[in-house]
């Protein structure tokens, strides 16, 4: 290969990364790589915590998604502990798992991604961001803003932080929720549906303006992974996994959290600090998935309440069977967005919504655990072993972005191949490849917890820049 395009670092993303498009002695596109260049090591040092402080520790994984992890990591504990937590603690985590979803899909929709769709994949740069779109669309500006406080508000009504709470603890969580605050966050509803329904309107006008890029940015046929519930509607917070193929088929259903690792196995490459999840009985690469929006709307039959299925009717009829371009993860946060609001307002007309008996107590009655949720860009899965003491002994944690990785390599790659011709292309083209990496929204802080043996290179530098030593782990 005679010539290396690098893109460092892709912006508008959660985390570092680069993209590293290789060409041929003809000038064309050979390969591309979406390289995760952080590594950070969470599994390693949780060895030696008691498991009950895990929760509080797994929410410093994420600034953006520590609910998920709160919650993942609780329901490993609760495995650990075997107990079943009360009624109302387990419907104030769904609330909490939503407020987050809402809020983080803001964050990706209008801060993210909506730059390039309302301003132009081709715009100035200098002006891509949300500040230029509040200034070309000032009711959307408003409603992006809108909708993240509305969840952030109910994050902190609920466990009094707005970033890294402690509420959700194993067992169920520390408080009840007080009717003042029930009434507060039932005041906001009204102006959060007014905000999602811009969006949404926004969104459908302006799709069609799309349709090249629809069709290259990671437009395959893959399979897909989501929690679901036993009527085969959405689920965040409980449920088992499904698993279906690019036709829509159903590959194994009804995966829990303690089988996962017995199904899903992850592989490394050189060139990445994130693995790649897989469906084992398929091997690596065959074997590999998508989560997250797209993942969830593929596989679920309804949302479970009116103005979301609504949409997703609307969804599914984009195309035949699975909807393959993983551009229509943006229509499909914004579907999600309004679920989390009906769904939030739903829970809080339940009669038992205010109790008091909010959490169940017990020591250590197994010694490993597993828990599983549905962050808001996929599948989350956190497993632990403890000793008799209750103290860490091995942890490991799947996260997301992991499992969409094979899906995000494969789709910078095609679309290189159509913005890159004979060595060729403009700044638009580039930001077009970027973009594709943001429709899976990657957390990338999440998902580098490798443990094992990973390919890793340490490398120190003086105050100059000088390097004074490396450490190359193959």
């Amino acid at each position: 290969m005679t010539q290396t395009i690098t893109i460092d670092p892709v912006t508008r993303l959660e985390g570092h990364g680069k993209i590293s498009i290789y060409l041929g002695d003809n000038g064309q596109v050979e390969d591309a790589h979406f390289h995760v260049t952080q590594v950070r090591g969470f599994e390693k040092f949780s060895e030696g915590r008691p498991f009950y402080e895990m929760p509080s520790l797994m929410a410093r994984i994420c600034g953006i998604c520590p609910v998920s992890h709160l919650i993942a990591s609780a329901k490993a504990c609760e495995a650990i502990m075997s107990v079943r937590i009360p009624h109302t603690a387990a419907q104030l985590r769904r609330m909490l798992n939503l407020a987050q979803m809402v809020q983080s899909h803001a964050l990706s929709f209008f801060y993210l991604a909506s730059p390039d769709l309302l301003l132009g994949m081709e715009s100035d740069p200098a002006a891509r961001h949300i500040f230029g779109v509040v200034a070309a669309r000032p009711e959307l500006g408003r409603a992006g803003v809108g909708l993240r406080r509305f969840g952030q508000n109910i994050i902190e009504l609920l466990g009094k932080k707005r970033i890294h709470p402690g509420w959700v603890v194993p067992g169920g969580v520390t408080e009840p929720l007080e009717a003042f605050k029930r009434d507060e966050i039932l005041a906001s509803i009204p102006e959060a549906y007014k905000n999602v329904t811009l969006a949404l309107n926004a969104y459908k006008k302006i799709a069609d303006s799309f349709r090249a890029e629809i069709e290259v940015f990671a437009n395959f046929p893959s399979n897909y992974l989501s929690l679901v519930n036993e009527d085969d509607s959405i689920e965040f917070t409980d449920g088992t996994l499904r698993l279906i193929g690019s036709q829509g088929g159903v590959i194994e259903d009804g995966i829990t959290a303690a089988r996962f690792t017995e199904v899903i196995g992850e592989a490394v490459e050189p060139y990445s600090y994130t693995k790649f999840a897989y469906y084992k009985p398929l091997g690596y690469p065959d074997g590999s998935y998508r989560v997250g929006p797209l993942a969830r709307l593929n596989i679920v039959d309804s949302m479970g309440t009116p103005r979301a299925d609504k949409e997703l009717a609307e969804f599914k009829q984009l195309e035949k069977g699975p909807v393959q371009s993983s551009f229509h993860y943006h229509h499909a946060r914004l579907i999600e967005m309004l679920y989390g609001i009906e769904k939030i307002e739903q829970i809080l007309s339940d009669p038992a919504i205010l109790s008091t008996h909010v959490r169940a107590t017990a020591g250590v009655n197994r010694n490993e655990g597993a828990g599983q949720a549905e962050a808001p860009r996929g599948t989350l899965v956190h497993q632990y072993k403890v000793d008799d003491n209750g103290l860490i002994t091995w942890a490991n944690l799947v996260i997301a972005t992991g499992q969409n990785n094979n899906a995000m390599n494969k789709g910078i790659l095609q679309a290189a191949r159509e913005y890159v011709d004979d060595g060729k292309f403009t700044p638009g083209a580039l930001n077009r490849i970027e973009a594709v990496i943001r429709t899976f929204d990657p957390c990338l802080s999440c998902s580098t917890h490798a443990f094992g043996q990973m390919p890793l290179a340490l490398t120190l530098l003086n105050a100059d820049g000088e390097t004074i030593d490396q450490v190359i782990r193959s």
